[in-house]
């Protein structure tokens, strides 16, 4: 999206507020610190815009960012030394797709999420990032290339819709060039591409559980990332706003060019709105590739102990798993 770049006149310097610590964006990795002495920006607020900025870096970014591919190369993981969840590990995340992580509970789907968040560092392998090795990225240069979406994120008590989308765009302000009308322009496009910009003014709490994941997804979009990562985005959400919520993650994929990881339980979710499936148990990969070209009753079975006719959607086209239960054996 083409956005506009204001000029001095038209933004004037403010003095900027202190928010509570807890008020960091989300998306962000949780290692980084986001603006000098703690500040952040507060939606509504601006500097000077169509400064030069350091190093040649833009005042203004574009909300639908090129994909990146994200790759993991040998991973051991775990939580201690004496609980390993996975153990020579590779993922290849294609750019610009939108791949899912499937398999059954507990089988290291969040945690290999984790690793390419660097939420959890490897016990042992590397996760790159465009060809890049993350743990070279200083904290800014990896959340501008890559958010996260945790299962059940939190916000301040009271926090409207716009100031948490705001706070998406947290990487992105430097104490010589904090909040602009650029950064105004990227969290209304945010907040008109999920669908929630009549609720901006409304507190997070007041909205349904579906609404509420949108706005969380506005934030990670204003965040401007090539890359998202979302574990179990339709988790405590009901049918109608499970697919309401996976037809926007399908759109920001396949429209926007972002390159998409999402942690999915269900199946059948993951064969209609992901372009890439990995199939995982006991911490490793079972399967990989297109939904069409991966998904039998062989790999259900192996993958949940779970008897099933795999038949094509009469809708879309694409697998759909129909399980046999006892009774139909």
């Amino acid at each position: 999206m083409t956005q506009d770049t204001a000029t001095p006149d038209e933004s004037p310097t403010v003095t900027k507020p202190r928010i509570p610590a807890e008020a960091a964006a989300t998306t962000a990795p949780s290692e980084y610190a986001a603006t000098k002495n703690g500040e952040s920006p507060k939606s509504g607020e601006s500097t000077k815009s169509g400064q030069s900025t350091k190093n040649g870096e833009s005042a203004g970014e574009s909300i639908a960012p090129r994909g990146q591919s994200l790759t993991a190369h040998n991973l051991t993981l775990g939580y201690s030394s004496s609980r390993t969840i996975s153990t020579d590990l590779t993922l290849d995340i294609p750019a610009g797709k939108v791949t899912a992580l499937v398999g059954p509970n507990a089988c290291g789907k969040s945690t290999a999420l984790r690793a390419l968040a660097r939420l959890l560092k490897p016990h042992a392998g590397t996760v790159h990032l465009d060809g890049t090795d993350i743990s070279s990225l200083s904290a800014r240069e990896f959340a501008l290339k890559l958010a996260l979406l945790p299962q059940t994120p939190t916000a301040p008590e009271g926090i409207t819709v716009r100031d948490l989308v705001a706070r998406g765009r947290t990487p992105h302000q430097r104490w010589w060039r904090q909040w602009s009308r650029d950064d105004e322009t990227v969290v209304d496009a945010a907040l008109e591409a999920t669908g929630v910009a009549t609720l901006a003014e409304r507190r997070l709490e007041e909205l349904s559980g579906g609404q509420r994941q949108r706005v969380w997804i506005a934030m990670a979009l204003a965040q401007d990332a090539p890359v998202l990562l979302l574990d179990e985005p339709t988790t405590y959400l009901d049918l109608a706003y499970q697919v309401d919520v996976l037809e926007l993650v399908a759109d920001l994929g396949r429209d926007a060019g972002r390159t998409v990881v999402m942690v999915l339980h269900e199946l059948n979710h993951a064969c209609r709105y992901a372009d890439h499936l990995i199939a995982m148990r006991n911490g490793q990969v079972v399967a990989s590739g297109p939904p069409a070209e991966i998904v039998t009753a062989e790999l259900v079975q192996e993958v949940f102990d779970l008897q099933a006719k795999v038949i094509d959607c009469p809708v879309t086209g694409v697998p759909l798993i129909v399980p046999i239960g006892r009774r139909e054996v």
